[in-house]
């Protein structure tokens, strides 16, 4: 299949995983994954009616973006990788969704490059659901009270959770624990899901899957 047949495929698959989980469509969003593609092989995903991607490196992003977002102007980029604080007034300038925030030293700089910029991007904290030492993520057991963290004393608001589950793992206990995690702490979006599990999070909650070599295939 061509990359737009790809797309399609997936945008029917998200559908009955919505239908079999008794939910709304369009009630889980797709988010497509371009880091390492060029801008020409997004533009056919663009042309195919996707409007939302993902792309893990603030400076590769800055390389294709802001001339693929001046094409199209109802593009919403999100940030789906680790944040370093030196870049965190680009990745404000740049996207309009930051998933990884996970630990105040980075919420404080995008707050206060937020309030700089004024430029009310959304943010979700992600949850390092397995523990895993080389992953980026706050750890399960205080999520809530770094939510509370941003929300009370940074003034950085939280829009929902992501996680990524460790690979050699069965998805659905990790993507059940951050449903769990997110409705302690008051929040309904869910970013969990990618190419190869989204089907199983969006049974568990997903509000958005991050899916890239399912559409644009293997990098």
């Amino acid at each position: 299949m061509d990359v737009e047949a790809r797309l399609s495929d997936v945008v029917s698959r998200i559908h009955d995983s919505e239908r079999s989980a008794g939910r709304p469509l369009g009630s889980a969003q797709l988010v497509a994954v371009s880091k390492t593609f060029e801008a020409d092989a997004i533009r056919p995903v663009i042309s195919g009616g996707q409007r939302v991607f993902g792309e893990n490196r603030v400076q590769e992003a800055q390389s294709k973006w802001p001339l693929l977002k001046a094409e199209t102007s109802d593009i919403e980029l999100h940030l789906i990788g680790p944040l370093q604080s030196n870049k965190a007034a680009d990745a404000v300038a740049l996207f309009d969704v930051i998933e990884t925030i996970d630990r105040e030293k980075i919420a404080r700089s995008v707050a206060d490059e937020i309030r700089r910029q004024g430029r009310p991007i959304r943010v979700y904290v992600q949850v390092n659901t397995g523990l895993e030492l080389q992953k980026a993520g706050i750890a399960p057991d205080d999520t809530e009270a770094f939510v509370t963290l941003c929300r009370e004393q940074i003034g950085l608001e939280i829009e929902g959770l992501m996680c990524i589950p460790p690979a050699d793992e069965n998805p659905g206990p990790h993507f059940a624990l951050l449903a769990t995690l997110a409705e302690r702490c008051k929040l309904e979006k869910l970013s969990m899901g990618m190419s190869g599990d989204f089907e199983a999070a969006i049974q568990f909650g997903a509000t958005s899957v991050r899916v890239g070599s399912a559409i644009f295939g293997i990098r």
